[in-house]
């Protein structure tokens, strides 16, 4: 495969990728993730060095190989694990092509005089110092050529001081995160700690890494992705679009994979890596899944659940036990799509059962502290909001300000803040806004809906006042009470939650993850201070 080549030379797939009916499902079985050796390792760390490279992906038993960007070349990338406080060092090595392969907008912030292909690495989730948080002007291009404003090393240090937990990494260039995320540039990163090796759950091949994306091939096999704005903008070609939806599911690499089964428990953690989409996930024979954990890990206890949401970055870590089931059976994991997005991937019910399983879903996982917001120091008032760019666009934003304005959000070090998120933007497309803050994991106290016609943003961000509420504010859902780094901003809500700013200072970020509005411009800086005398 040559680069930026965007499929194999003489290959004709046997199916149309453009048209998903065409395209068989669960005849390509469910990849997992290999786990990364690192290339040294030391007392209490462990050093790895990733290349980022053009590869040649089989997306389907029927399609060629497809280009896409992997580290190490493969999508998605490996699979990080390591022990809590067992540091990890890693070096992010760009060997992609000068010129991207997907459409790039050059007038968005970040890609109008800078080089087209560019990257940085985000750990989505970590605890960890600004130098290797993958802030988005910290972009690098191949053999460092060119680097942005905020680059200032290239081995990246991870400590992992924070409870066994799934992150993922991904990039964060700015301007581009939506077209190098959905190129590939996303994999799993896992923490265990001894509490969670305790606790007897399904482990090794019993526990398995899903991430899920929606994408769009063309007729070649090809990845497509739009290159302008729905009617098109007559001052801007390519133009970032304001939301992707894919036509296709994929797991794993894979468009509606199956998986092998045992009849007994495994642990699935699953990741929504889409760019825009968020999901509804339940079971097909209506059976439970006992959650476990959220995106900053562990429960209190397991909550048993019909279906669950999961919008884009969040994470569910769930047991779902088929030990009920009959040899041959099948179970389908469903999103409440319509037409052929319905399914997202199968599990037959054909292995053997190779020893009694032994594992169990405890009745207690782990202490769950609990932030009171009584410890507050501050709540902070924010809310998302939408203007037209130079060129006529809709802009997302938050609180009317663009990514490159001066940072308003500086809570100081150790202390513990509120943030009331209101989301006045009930107008088509009318979609909840999954709101994401570098550096911490918080909890989510409650959402209250609003009366979003005589909404005063400035009075409410200033005073509090200016917002009459039409409701009681009301619990987060049962599969949001742990601690989370993504938060669901539903429209016409105030949504709230607290977090404990700690263990760093320095400028982060904070954002919706639904990357077409990262990039165009729905992200601020987030800059946490040195806490100062009252």
């Amino acid at each position: 495969m040559k680069e930026n080549h965007l499929t194999e030379d003489n290959c004709v797939p046997e199916v149309n990728p453009s048209i998903p009916s065409t395209i068989p499902k669960f005849v390509d079985e469910l990849p997992i993730p290999k786990v990364l050796n690192p290339d040294k390792r030391g007392n209490n760390y462990a050093y790895y060095e990733i290349e980022m490279k053009c590869a040649g992906h089989k997306f389907h038993r029927d399609f060629c190989k497809t280009l896409v960007y992997g580290y190490n070349g493969i999508y998605p990338g490996p699979t990080i694990e390591t022990m809590k406080d067992q540091a990890v060092y890693a070096k992010w090595i760009n060997n992609l092509p000068l010129k991207h392969f997907l459409p790039v907008d050059k007038s968005l912030h970040g890609a109008i005089d800078n080089p087209e292909v560019r990257t940085v690495v985000h750990l989505h989730g970590a605890n960890v110092a600004p130098e290797s948080d993958g802030f988005p002007e910290a972009w690098f291009t191949r053999n460092y050529e060119f680097t942005g404003s905020s680059f200032s090393k290239e081995v990246y240090e991870y400590p992992n001081n924070q409870q066994a937990t799934t992150l993922w990494y991904h990039d964060h260039s700015l301007g581009i995160t939506r077209l190098n995320v959905y190129a590939g540039l996303a994999g799993f990163y896992i923490i265990h700690d001894f509490n969670e090796l305790s606790l007897g759950l399904p482990k090794d091949e019993y526990d398995i890494p899903l991430i899920i994306q929606d994408k769009t091939f063309n007729s070649d096999g090809s990845l497509f992705y739009p290159s302008n704005t729905t009617p098109p903008n007559k001052y801007v070609n390519p133009s970032v679009v304001r939301a992707f939806i894919g036509a296709t599911m994929v797991v794993n690499g894979k468009v509606w994979p199956y998986f092998k089964v045992e009849p007994r428990k495994y642990r699935f953690r699953i990741l929504n890596a889409s760019n825009t989409n968020g999901y509804v996930l339940k079971l097909s024979n209506g059976q439970s899944f006992y959650q476990i954990g959220t995106d900053g890990g562990l429960l209190g206890e397991p909550v048993k659940l019909e279906s669950f949401p999961l919008d884009p970055a969040e994470r569910i870590d769930v047991i779902i036990d088929f030990s009920k089931l009959k040899h041959g059976d099948t179970v389908i994991l469903n999103t409440e799509e319509t037409d052929f997005k319905v399914d997202v991937m199968q599990f037959k019910v054909e292995l053997p059962l190779k020893y009694k399983d032994r594992s169990v879903i405890p009745k207690k996982l782990r202490p769950m502290e609990k932030l009171d917001k009584d410890m507050a120091k501050r709540i902070r008032r924010l809310t998302l909001s939408q203007s037209l760019d130079h060129y006529g666009r809709n802009m997302l934003m938050l609180n009317n300000k663009m990514f490159s304005d001066p940072a308003t959000e500086m809570p100081e070090y150790d202390s513990i803040e509120i943030w009331e998120i209101a989301n006045p933007l009930v107008n088509p497309p009318n979609v909840s806004h999954p709101i994401h803050l570098h550096l911490v994991q918080f909890q989510i106290l409650n959402r209250q809906p609003f009366d979003v016609n005589t909404f005063n943003e400035k009075k409410f961000i200033e005073y509090g006042t200016g917002i009459d509420y039409t409701g009681a504010p009301v619990d987060p859902d049962p599969s949001e009470r742990g601690w989370k780094d993504v938060v669901r901003v539903e429209p016409g809500k105030v949504t709230r939650i607290i977090a404990h700013f700690k263990n760093y200072t320095g400028d982060y970020i904070w954002h919706c993850h639904i990357l077409e509005h990262e990039d165009h411009d729905m992200m601020r800086p987030l800059r946490v201070i040195k806490k100062y005398c009252d």
